[in-house]
């Protein structure tokens, strides 16, 4: 199943894509927030262009494990993909993902400007790395 991942923020959406067997995962774009109308304007595109199944939607969760008005807003924002979008949409716990997201680049000798740039992208390949992982363990 090839899936989208989002790493939702409140100026930017980090967007990254499974291969269609869900072995594989890379990031594909960043894209500017304008309005809930926009924003899922262009998702529905790259649904279509990418051919995704799904959308994993990164959920920011404190770290005592409860949910904050980030968290809220991711989860609305999800089951608004659902309507708009008819495709399954999961959330999956997106903490330290960001962190992680500039190690990464750090270790590929991104620049401070690249990193920048890209960091949400990074960080929405790796929620969807953590959900694909963890249900081809549940499987």
């Amino acid at each position: 199943m090839r899936a989208l991942a989002l790493d939702l923020g409140a100026k930017r959406i980090g967007i990254a894509v499974s291969d269609a067997l869900g072995i594989t995962v890379r990031p594909v774009e960043t894209i500017r927030r304008f309005s809930m109308a926009k924003d899922i304007a262009r998702l529905r595109q790259l649904v279509q262009e990418l051919e995704a199944e799904a959308i994993v939607v990164g959920l920011p969760l404190r770290m005592d494990n409860t949910q904050g008005d980030a968290a809220r807003s991711a989860l609305t924002f999800a089951e608004r993909l659902r309507v708009e979008l008819a495709l399954p949409v999961f959330t999956e716990d997106e903490r330290l993902t960001s962190y992680e997201a500039e190690q990464i680049m750090i270790e590929r000798a991104y620049t401070r400007k690249q990193r920048r740039e890209r960091s949400d992208e990074f960080a929405a390949m790796i929620i969807l790395r953590d959900f694909l992982s963890r249900t081809r363990t549940q499987n």
